[in-house]
């Protein structure tokens, strides 16, 4: 090649590079174009739908090896033929393993999940923790792996937030991208769980961003359809569940059973809540009065799970393949009673014990039951006029699942997706909006929400509940520069008097101040020293504080409408 013809593809090449770099230097300063953001979203689908397939595949893995079965869609009937003592041992060193990961890169020894997402959302512009989100995949993969009663969903929402979260920062997306980013990671990780693109999308937009801005809604689904080409190329278009093909609901004269059936299903998923929130508060309790180091607590609840499966081994794992008995009616009235207690049981030991792992696949499972046993019941007091048992399995599956998580749309599209009949769809909407109008009543929406309300947290409320703790009196304050600052003497008059407040206190705090001492500013201190005098940084004025919050609902409204 002549030397001209050389110096030509350098000139080309070198062109080429300082065109990706100023590229990137814009999409850095400015943000993503429209297009530009469907590529982001498709290659965050593809990330979050190889990582919850990785997630899977580990855990699957995990179980082959521990257990040594060859199919772990039936573990809990290969379990029933293991001595005694490994049924009992492998989740106590699973508990153990998962405690010590949690104790040594989380600063409080909790698994993170889907709340931590939704918090992620709504208070840190889409950004997710990645330490200690790391450690909670690992402690997470190790309790499911080991026979941990929890679901994949929650831990691989969290891990397709990281993602996002990495792409992000790279990027210096603001709020709203950020959001988006996250919804799409999660719509992909969901859909690449359940082989359920529209479900995906809708419970992205539904329970993590918790909007339907038409903005969001073309990266969301085209990152969820990615998800699910993932999960397709690996497992085919087979549904997670072997259904019935056909739901012989008999039309208007048997739909006054399944409202009765989502009156029971909203009670089960408040008493299914409430047993997790009393086991945490036990175990925390315990730990308390007893001083039990915090990486021994998982290993305790491993212990007891291990001991349950002695004589019911199908709390342990997922549940899919219990899940599958009931959704095909061939569990008995009393099985399907006793297991679903047992499920109960099993999930506050997993949750309360700060095993990992989340709530959405042990719903499911509850629901199932529930349904399968309410259906024996009703199809055996009125034989002619009930269709089949299974269609009640679905539907309860659908109406304690929906209740659980707050997501009635969503979940109601998964039942949708993994049937195909729109009778079984109308039985499920039934159920489902009976359910989750009965357990929003009794918990904060759903059982993230309530998570989040228990940390002093009120997103449940909406936004003009939770913008005022996302400022800082610091951040809001007039400084003693300010061309309108307070005076100073009167500062020091009302510190002398205890009217102050410290410059880390957030305005959720300091509102209820203004309103105690009548004045139109509080002065902001540091109090970085226990024995040091407070160093006065300057003052927060009423009519500041009221101007953030106003500009910050302006712009999650518009964010919310756009």
């Amino acid at each position: 090649m002549s030397a001209p013809d050389r110096s030509f593809l350098t000139a080309q090449a070198s062109q080429a590079w300082d065109s990706c770099c100023e590229g990137w230097a814009v999409l850095r300063r400015k943000g993503p174009g429209k297009v530009q953001f469907w590529f982001i979203a498709l290659v965050i689908g593809i990330c979050a739908g190889f990582a919850a397939l990785f997630f899977r595949k580990g855990i699957n893995l995990l179980q082959e090896t521990l257990y040594g079965t060859e199919d772990v869609q039936y573990l809990h009937s290969f379990i029933s033929g293991l001595d005694w003592y490994w049924v009992v041992i492998i989740p106590t060193l699973g508990g153990l393993v998962t405690g010590v990961i949690l104790d040594r890169f989380t600063p409080d020894a909790r698994a993170r999940s889907v709340a931590d997402v939704i918090v992620g959302s709504a208070l840190h512009d889409g950004r997710v923790e990645t330490r200690a989100g790391l450690a909670s995949a690992a402690a997470s993969l190790v309790t499911l792996g080991t026979g941990g009663s929890s679901g994949r969903e929650g831990p691989v929402v969290h891990i397709a937030g990281m993602i996002s979260t990495w792409v992000s920062n790279r990027i210096n997306a603001d709020g709203i991208t950020g959001r988006d980013l996250l919804g799409c990671a999660v719509a992909a990780a969901v859909s690449a769980s359940f082989n359920a693109p529209i479900a995906g999308a809708l419970f992205a937009l539904e329970v993590v961003l918790r909007h339907f801005a038409i903005h969001a809604f073309a990266p969301i689904v085209i990152a969820s359809v990615a998800g699910t080409v993932i999960n397709r190329l690996e497992f085919g278009g087979v549904t997670e569940f072997k259904l019935p093909t056909t739901g012989e609901l008999q039309f208007y004269i048997e739909l006054p059973a399944f409202l009765m059936l989502g009156l029971t299903c909203g009670l089960v998923a408040v008493i299914l809540m409430r047993a997790v929130f009393w086991a945490d508060d036990l175990g925390n309790e315990i730990q308390r009065r007893t001083s039990l180091p915090r990486w021994l607590r998982p290993m305790l609840a491993g212990m007891a799970l291990g001991v349950i499966a002695l004589w019911f081994p199908h709390i342990i794992g997922v549940g899919y393949e219990t899940t599958s008995l009931a959704l095909t009616g061939e569990l008995m009235l009393h099985e399907a009673m006793v297991f679903a207690v047992l499920k109960v049981v099993a999930v506050a030991i997993t949750l309360g014990g700060r095993m990992g792992g989340g709530i959405f696949s042990p719903s499911l499972m509850t629901g199932a039951l529930v349904g399968l046993a309410f259906g024996l019941i009703a199809t055996g007091i009125f034989p002619d006029v009930s269709g089949s048992v299974s269609l009640y399995a679905l539907a309860g599956m659908g109406a304690v699942a929906a209740a659980v998580l707050g997501a009635p749309i969503s979940t109601t599209l998964i039942v949708f997706e993994l049937t195909g009949d729109w009778q079984t769809g109308l039985a499920v909407m039934v159920a489902v909006s009976i359910s989750t109008a009965i357990s929003s009543r009794a918990v904060d929406h759903s059982f993230f929400l309530t998570q989040i309300e228990r940390r002093g947290i009120h997103l449940a409320a909406g936004p003009q509940a939770y913008l005022l703790a996302m400022f800082t009196a610091a951040s809001t304050m007039r400084t003693p520069d300010h061309a309108r600052a307070a005076d100073p003497d009167t500062c020091w008059e009302m510190i002398g008097e205890g009217v102050y407040i410290d410059g880390a206190t957030t305005l959720e705090q300091a509102m209820p101040m203004f309103e105690q001492s009548q004045q139109p500013f509080l002065p902001v201190v540091s109090l970085s020293r226990e024995a040091a005098p407070p160093e006065l940084l300057g003052a927060l004025f009423h009519v500041d504080a009221l101007r953030a919050y106003n500009r910050a609902l302006a712009a999650t409204a518009a964010e919310e409408h756009s």
